[in-house]
């Protein structure tokens, strides 16, 4: 259990059965009444972001979790199968757990999973990977008169708008977080 003076950013808190993490919080001392800490929460599981209210010295159910290196190994069936980097023990994980990141996996990438005991909570992927444009259609000059873009489908089926000199083959890097095109390697 934790209390409220030990609010940090990334602290991670289970509440009414979701994982909650802290992404800002600020210790209010109004000149009325008590005190109390406004925080904003990110649920782990859906991503969705909330405002909250803790009264000064409230109890949460604080969660230890470790951060462990997998490696991900291939999808059968909608099922992802990812190796411990250190164990060399297998997991599998749902289609569910992935859905926000499934266009940016690779086979043989490295990415981290936030695990706590043996049941994996999150997966973090590295916030850029590079990866091969296998369709997308020809750019011409004159097309537009300023940062025209197009789009393009890259090797994992992910499509992402990148600007006209962008050809097939090109290897492009993408930011994970935004799942946006950031420069051609």
């Amino acid at each position: 259990m934790a209390d409220t003076s030990d609010f940090r950013n990334g602290l991670i808190m289970s509440m009414g059965g979701d994982y909650w993490t802290i992404q800002e919080f600020q210790h209010v001392k109004p000149g009325k009444g008590g005190a109390f800490v406004r925080t904003k929460l990110k649920n782990l599981l859906t991503g969705q972001v909330k405002e909250q209210t803790f009264r000064s010295g409230e109890k949460v159910d604080e969660v230890r979790v470790v951060r462990q290196r997998y490696q991900y190994l291939y999808n059968a069936d909608g099922i992802y199968y990812m190796m411990d980097k250190e164990s060399y023990e297998q997991i599998e994980l749902g289609e569910a757990m992935l859905s926000d990141v499934t266009g940016m996996l690779k086979e043989n990438m490295d990415l981290e999973i936030l695990m706590e005991g043996n049941k994996p909570l999150v997966v973090e992927l590295p916030n850029f990977v590079e990866l091969t444009v296998t369709e997308t259609d020809p750019g011409f000059k004159g097309d537009t008169a300023q940062g025209a873009s197009k789009p393009a489908t890259l090797e994992t089926g992910h499509v992402v708008h990148v600007p006209l000199f962008i050809n097939e083959g090109d290897v492009l890097r993408i930011d994970t977080r935004t799942g946006k095109y950031v420069t051609r390697v």
